[in-house]
């Protein structure tokens, strides 16, 4: 355990700090220099710690907790090969020692031999009556192997041991929701509740389950409960403000968001939350003035600056969207969303180069979403450049290879380019994936899909196939 230097056991680290600095030789305990050495290695001060343990071992050479804790720093420091030659000269010794079988597991789980790891583990269960650290440790080695089940059960002893053990708690649910049980994990925190009925920590998991099972009266009795038992537990008031927009009750979501504020320092998610509210409600210029405050908040929140952009674009302000959407632009310049929305922008003012050149820089920055293809083809296509708007599709099909749409609007493409053989092809495949969709392109190009040859090769289709 850490040692604080307004703790009992400060004494002996001051004098061991001040024995290194002026080189005289003091004798102490064996059990102050465990102290000493725990108190540099849980402040990272392991360099100290060294020191410490060099000489708790010139003072006291046969002690084992200290040799322990001088392997503790050699597998720290990766020097696994001479940790386990000490490790089996102490296990000689002493095979009951718990410890031994600790640092054991830990060497076995740096070296990702996790079964092992647990296999030393299970040893130091039968030889200590603390068994706390070791289930933990048990469920991180099954986390390791992915089998949440049995770490979901190691994690479930620590908390039965000790009920404030937190960080178990917590990996109980994350292993309950990684085994998609959400009717699990709200047995489980209402069984908790039963013994501990003040721990925010349980009401607030149990109104995250409720929300993930879209049963919101639930979730926000879980909520207020998380409230009552910590009334500055900030997350709770946040996660009930989140409740309170799907109930659609703005006012009340905006009250809690602004508690959050009240509570502590302000976010960039609690003010786009409140915006968000206020757009709904119709208060336009209160949902402007706090999109304002979340990009000036966190200039890097791209959902603040999106806010905003939309914002204007629903105003049907596209000079005042492409302004903000360009301030976005050049504080972040490979944001995917950012270069959509840009081109999207663009389109609705008629400027499609820029609009072209926009959803061009989306997909290279990691866009393949099936409606920016489409989008970026139809600009190309009303730029009359064909040829560009045939490579598009082409990639758009290696992504979307079963996209009916894509497959219509090329065949499209090469009759404009008289190349027949090519339309035919893609036409052929268009019909096979989806021949009802043929009538909605024949609305959108009646020149070529009612053109006599097309008709005809249609028709002999037709006739092939039955």
């Amino acid at each position: 355990m850490a040692l604080d230097q307004n703790e009992e056991g400060s004494e002996p680290i001051a004098k061991f700090e001040s024995m290194l600095k002026t080189d005289d030789v003091y004798f102490f305990d064996a059990e102050d220099f465990e102290d000493i050495i725990h108190h540099y290695l849980n402040n990272g001060k392991v360099s100290l710690a060294k020191k410490a343990i060099k000489i708790g071992l010139e003072q006291h050479p046969e002690t084992t907790p200290l040799k322990l804790l001088e392997i503790e720093v050699l597998v720290f420091e990766n020097k696994l090969e001479r940790a386990i030659d000490q490790l089996d000269f102490l296990e000689s010794l002493d095979s009951k020692n718990e410890e031994i079988h600790i640092q054991r597991a830990n060497i076995w789980s740096k070296q990702d031999k996790h079964l092992e790891a647990i296999g030393c583990l299970e040893k130091a269960l039968l030889y200590t009556e603390d068994t706390l650290d070791i289930f933990a440790l048990l469920g991180m080695e099954y986390l390791f192997l992915e089998d949440f089940s049995k770490a979901k059960d190691n994690f479930i002893k620590c908390v039965l041991e000790d009920p404030q053990d937190y960080a178990s708690l917590y990996n109980i649910i994350y292993c309950f929701e990684y085994l998609e049980d959400p009717e699990g994990a709200i047995d489980y925190l209402n069984e908790y509740l039963e013994s501990n009925p003040y721990c925010e920590v349980a009401w607030h998991q149990l109104g995250k389950q409720y929300m993930s099972k879209s049963m919101y009266k639930e979730a926000l009795a879980a909520f207020d409960f998380a409230i009552i038992s910590d009334e500055s537990f900030i997350g709770a008031y946040f996660e009930k403000a989140m409740v309170l927009e799907k109930l659609k009750r703005y006012n009340e979501a905006i009250e809690n968001y602004e508690t959050t504020i009240d509570l502590d320092d302000p976010t960039a998610h609690a003010y786009l939350r409140i915006g968000r509210c206020h757009e709904k409600i119709g208060n336009t210029e209160l949902a402007q003035k706090f999109f304002y405050k979340t990009v000036h908040e966190d200039p890097l929140l791209d959902k603040g600056w999106l806010a905003i952009t939309n914002y204007y674009i629903k105003g049907k302000n596209f000079e005042k969207a492409l302004y903000y959407i360009n301030k976005a632009l050049h504080i972040d310049t490979e944001n995917e969303a950012y270069w959509k929305k840009c081109a999207q922008i663009n389109v609705s003012l008629g400027h499609l180069d820029a609009a072209d050149f926009a959803f061009k820089q989306a997909v290279e920055f990691g866009d393949y979403a099936l409606n920016t293809w489409e989008s970026w083809t139809l600009v190309v296509i009303e730029n009359k450049e064909y040829e560009a708007a045939v490579q598009i599709l082409l990639q758009a099909i290696s992504f979307f290879p079963e996209v009916a749409s894509l497959q219509y609007r090329l065949s499209f493409l090469f009759g404009l380019l008289l190349n027949i053989e090519l339309s035919k092809e893609h036409l052929s495949l268009a019909i096979q994936l989806d021949p009802h969709l043929l009538a909605s392109f024949k609305g959108q190009y009646p020149g070529f899909f009612n053109s006599s040859w097309v008709t005809n090769y249609i028709e002999a289709s037709n006739k092939t196939s039955s």
